[in-house]
């Protein structure tokens, strides 16, 4: 199952609004608001790798009050 971890930056003072609403979006299994350079980070899976893209292209990334994200899709998993 395709696998990516979103780390995503957050206008100031809204990582708990976004996270909010990053638990909504369909895909996104954990999200959690971390300390360090990027705000929360996301467990996003999908059924296919074109529909993993479309969920962090089109929901994610377009959530109101996200400044910027950076996409690890996983390539093995335990």
């Amino acid at each position: 199952m395709p696998t990516a971890f979103v780390l995503i930056n957050t206008e100031i003072g809204s990582e708990a609004d976004v996270l909010k609403e990053l638990k909504k979006v369909e895909g996104v299994h954990e999200a959690s608001a971390v300390y360090g350079v990027y705000d929360i980070v996301a467990r996003v899976t999908s059924d296919t790798m074109d529909k993993l893209k479309e969920i962090v292209t089109w929901r994610v990334r377009r959530l109101d009050k996200v400044r910027s994200t950076l996409t690890m899709i996983v390539v093995e998993e335990r």
